[in-house]
């Protein structure tokens, strides 16, 4: 098994938001403990954000103590500066996913798209008989949801290109199979779709073997942005070290999350053309290397190009926070075209 280098760091052309976090617990009206992995877009005219929250009787100052999973929403007119609702969204229940009743536990870690002039949520979805994914389209105020498809176990961390690609939509998975492989050994998968709801021509798209600072795992993460060079693919790696003890709240924890950044091809986005050597975002931030709930986690969720051509970048901290970097489209770019 390969290991990841020693001494990593973020990319220079990475710029961390000044006032990261930018969303806390404590800005929820609601009890809520842990507030992360969000999905991020921008729809009629504002910033919108669906977010995860992880919740216990005690808010944030006792994070063990865990009993419920919700999904809230938040609105900004910067990205920066976010209105929590009052109430987590209303999510579908067990017959929407076409499941007994009872058999659904929970729907977490939603990615964002606006697809074809709609909202369409990617969530992963735990069930009594393994963790799928799901395709869910949303009315215009998140208020309605109609499950379109869910996966087979075991996949999650979906997102679905902007737009069709040779006429079909385009999804990236990450499966995590592990009988076939022994351990965590997870790689980045694609499928395409005539109509959100039908799923195949499953393509590998890139391996833990691939990026050089993963050992573990990889998958997606923020969905893809379109530009001349390619799609611009911001995906997560992990690292594992089992020399590594208590970081966070678990008892143990041995592993180290991180962001990578890829170039896919237009046409055909199963094929890499370009790859950064290194990490997009490494854990360096106080808040994203102690205090969380996970210590030395970082996990990107959602990516906006600007017209100035600014990417902004959310990512989940810690496990715990919502956090804001950013990057000049044509740093990224230059990022995947460098051979080091």
């Amino acid at each position: 098994m390969q290991t990841a280098p020693a001494t990593l760091r973020s990319a220079p052309c990475l710029r961390r938001h000044p006032a990261n976090p930018v969303l806390t617990p404590r800005q929820v009206p609601y009890q809520a403990s842990l507030v992360f992995n969000a999905g991020v877009t921008k729809w009629q005219g504002r910033y919108i954000m669906v977010f995860r929250n992880d919740a216990g009787p005690n808010g944030p100052d006792e994070r063990e103590k865990l009993t419920h999973t919700n999904i809230g929403f938040a609105e900004s007119p910067d990205g920066v500066n976010w209105t929590v609702r009052p109430q987590p969204l209303p999510m579908p229940g067990a017959a929407a996913f076409g499941l007994d009743e009872g058999d659904l536990r929970r729907v977490y870690d939603p990615r964002l798209h606006v697809i074809d002039g709609k909202l369409v949520l990617c969530m992963a979805t735990d069930t009594n008989h393994g963790v799928i994914g799901s395709v869910v389209e949303a009315n215009d105020d998140l208020s309605a949801f109609k499950v379109l498809c869910t996966t087979l176990p075991d996949n999650r961390n979906l997102v679905l290109f902007p737009e069709r690609i040779g006429g079909q939509y385009v999804r990236l998975d990450r499966p995590f199979p592990v009988y076939s492989r022994g351990r965590d050994r997870f790689d980045m998968w694609l499928s395409r779709s005539p109509d959100l709801r039908y799923w195949g021509d499953h393509r590998l798209v890139m391996g833990v073997e691939h990026v050089p600072y993963a050992n573990d795992k990889i998958g997606p993460a923020a969905p893809p942005i379109k530009t001349k060079a390619g799609w611009l693919c911001i995906f997560h790696t992990v690292d594992r070290d089992e020399s590594r003890g208590k970081n966070g709240w678990e008892p143990t924890w041995k592993k180290r999350y991180c962001a990578g950044v890829a170039l896919l091809d237009l046409n055909d986005p199963s094929k890499v053309v370009g790859m950064s050597k290194s990490p997009l975002i490494f854990p360096e931030a106080p808040y994203e290397v102690s205090g969380g709930f996970r210590d030395h986690v970082i996990f990107p969720t959602a990516a906006i190009l600007e017209p100035s051509g600014e990417v902004k970048i959310w990512y989940g901290a810690g496990d715990a926070v919502m956090a804001l970097a950013s990057a000049h489209v044509d740093e990224l770019i230059a990022l995947c075209r460098d051979p080091r």
